[in-house]
């Protein structure tokens, strides 16, 4: 009884160490750039790219959507929207974002066309737009609703959508030349209300990626990849600014660019991320989406977060 009691012990010590890092989003996928959004039924969505097995500098064919109630099950959903479905791009499926009004979910998605000459960038002939497109449910299918994107000019990638409290849609992205920008969505999500503004960052501009925007006790956060591959913020009492920097959330790895979100959920705050690592490929390290929990300091800043094995899930499992 005695032996028994041990082994089973130790199986239970081994299943409760076991790593949730990267997520368990399915066998195989490759996934990336997640955006994390608790919706009305009170499961955590993600919208995430995908990336194909050994694809060619990020040409990359649609986007997917996964859902979980503890953060270590999930569902897949996807793909919910593939380049197929949109008549204006054909590559290009990068890091998509997500929002509920007027009863409906968007998506909101960069897609393009042509390709980028790394060698010799003036004969370049790529081009990325942003488009949206709408479904009646939180995992699709979703359609490209206006059948063109949001603009053409500028070249627009990495959209990130935060809608107010008082119902008011703002989209950040990042765009040639056009860093640090945010237009507002007209009330029925399918245009943009004038040209991208400019918003004062108090004089500190990197160069950056994959923004991200949320509110917490009324303090507005710009989140973002600084220089593409260190998650640093700034925060503000407008969705517009002027916004102050604050500093470091997760520091680079192995030079490689990181894209994230970050959500709370039962009680705690999530740091959706993704990773480089090989797993199982022909083709060295790949990008798969991870996540860690997120704290505040009393006076709101952001504790930094470090890359663990371990993950989220066992604290939402032991409430």
């Amino acid at each position: 009884m005695k032996l028994k009691s041990l082994g089973v012990l130790l199986a239970l010590l081994a299943f409760g160490a076991k790593g949730n890092n990267p997520l368990n989003l399915g066998e195989g996928l490759r996934t990336a750039d997640p955006s994390g959004h608790v919706w009305n039924d009170g499961r955590m969505y993600l919208y995430t790219s995908h990336d194909l097995e050994c694809q060619e500098d990020f040409w990359m064919k649609d986007w997917y959507a996964f859902s979980s109630s503890d953060l270590v099950n999930w569902t897949n959903h996807g793909p919910v929207l593939s380049v197929d479905d949109v008549s204006w791009a054909d590559n290009y499926a990068w890091a998509p974002d997500a929002a509920y009004k007027n009863g409906k979910y968007y998506l909101v998605f960069p897609a393009g066309t042509g390709h980028k000459d790394r060698e010799s960038p003036s004969k370049s002939t790529k081009w990325m737009g942003i488009g949206i497109a709408e479904s009646e449910s939180p995992t699709g299918p979703f359609k490209d609703v206006i059948g063109k994107p949001l603009w053409t000019a500028p070249y627009a990638n990495d959209p990130s959508l935060f809608i107010d409290d008082d119902g008011t849609a703002y989209l950040y992205v990042h765009a040639q030349g056009y860093d640090y920008h945010v237009v507002e969505m007209a009330d029925d999500m399918l245009r943009v209300k004038g040209p991208l503004q400019k918003m004062d960052m108090g004089g500190y501009e990197p160069k950056m990626e994959g923004p991200w925007v949320f509110k917490r006790n009324g303090v507005y956060y710009f989140t973002m990849p600084e220089n593409n591959r260190i998650l640093t913020y700034y925060t503000s009492l407008s969705p517009t600014g002027p916004w102050t920097y604050q500093g470091q959330i997760m520091e680079q790895e192995a030079n490689s660019n990181n894209h994230h979100s970050i959500v709370g959920y039962k009680g705690q705050w999530i740091l959706f991320y993704h990773r480089w690592l090989d797993i199982n490929s022909d083709c060295g390290r790949q990008r798969h989406v991870a996540a860690e929990y997120l704290h505040f300091n009393k006076d709101g800043t952001i504790v930094p977060v470090k890359r663990s094995e371990k993950g989220v899930g066992h604290r939402l499992n032991n409430r």
